[in-house]
């Protein structure tokens, strides 16, 4: 692609989530949407393979979809209230509607279903920029409204999308859908705290974007989009492959690693307000998506592949990629749990 074209799509991509960010009138705030879904649209298609296409024709059906509901709920409440600040939603079909939309945006279950299958046709940097930036604004929106949703809602949401994201991350041997459907159980743990803490909300998401950035950053490095390709990086790079091996266990969770930092913070929180129940259940589906991780981690350092490897090995050739990314997002998903208490005097 490019530069120029490329430059402008990913300024338009910046300059329209901080319009979502900063607008009070749902109109702009639809508007910021649509010009941030239009922009990302050219560089899931830049590849012009038939999987991209129908990854990309995918993507903006469901989108387009989002964006006309949002658009026919914030019509309902400003038709009923006569305001179309967001702050102010006073009507429950206008409410639901809204919170139906934004998680079909940020592909949280039940509305989860387009994710798995447009992340597979995404070559690896644009499906991070899916993953985490094409996320931001939809969950700006969300905290912004999020007094007005209905609580048990909230913990529906939140319960299916962990749910779903651990089971439906079981079987897969495409590593592009594992992180899909570990992208629909982090945000079930956002969803699921957000009526009670909102900066627990936002550390999740910080911390998820971290994580799903040091996954990306190292399978882009390896070239890895497959479970049997994995079995063959040790070979070949076994630093890389043993960083990668903790960060999917600090995506599951696992302490002593930064993805244990919020869970913990999240199911203390829910204790706290006499849920136990669903703190239980959340903690439950946490090991279910443990568990896939670990597939990965097998796959990855306790199995060899009985191939011969007959590529050169990258540490005896110049890297063309920037590595400065991949070592701060690394570092920063793997040793950030000791700052916990820093961290929440932060966010408080």
């Amino acid at each position: 692609m490019n530069p120029y074209v490329l430059a402008t799509l990913l300024t338009s991509l910046g300059l329209r989530t901080t319009l979502t960010f900063a607008s009070s009138h749902w109109l702009l705030a639809w508007m910021g949407l649509e010009i941030n879904t239009l922009a990302i649209i050219p560089l899931m298609s830049q590849h012009h393979h038939p999987r991209a296409v129908e990854a990309t024709t995918k993507y903006f059906l469901t989108q387009a979809t989002a964006a006309a509901i949002i658009l026919f709920a914030s019509t309902t409440n400003a038709w009923i209230t006569g305001d179309w600040n967001i702050n102010d939603m006073s009507s429950p079909l206008a409410t639901t509607l809204i919170l139906t939309a934004l998680a079909l945006k940020i592909g949280l279950a039940p509305m989860h279903f387009w994710m798995p299958e447009v992340l597979q046709g995404l070559d690896l940097l644009t499906g991070l920029i899916l993953s985490t930036w094409q996320k931001l604004a939809p969950f700006a929106l969300i905290i912004q409204t999020a007094q007005a949703f209905d609580p048990l809602l909230l913990t529906m949401f939140g319960l299916t999308s962990t749910l779903v994201g651990g089971w439906g991350g079981l079987n897969q041997t495409q590593l592009r859908k594992v992180l899909a459907y570990s992208s629909i159980a982090h945000m079930g743990w956002m969803i699921i705290i957000l009526q009670y803490s909102t900066q627990l909300t936002l550390l999740a998401l910080l911390v998820y974007i971290l994580m799903t950035s040091a996954a990306f950053f190292t399978l882009k490095l390896v070239s890895a989009t497959k479970l049997n390709i994995l079995s063959t990086i040790w070979s070949k790079s076994p630093i890389i492959t043993a960083t990668t091996a903790l960060v999917l266990l600090s995506l599951g969770g696992l302490p002593p690693l930064t993805g244990f930092m919020p869970k913990w913070l999240i199911l203390q929180e829910l204790t706290k307000q006499s849920l136990p129940l669903t703190a239980t259940m959340m903690a439950l589906a946490a090991l279910i998506s443990l568990y896939f991780y670990l597939r990965l981690c097998y796959a990855m350092t306790l199995t060899i592949s009985p191939n011969i490897t007959t590529s050169s090995t990258p540490w005896r050739t110049r890297t063309t990629q920037a590595s400065i990314p991949l070592a701060l997002s690394s570092v920063t998903a793997l040793g950030l749990l000791p700052l916990t208490p820093a961290v929440m005097a932060l966010v408080t």
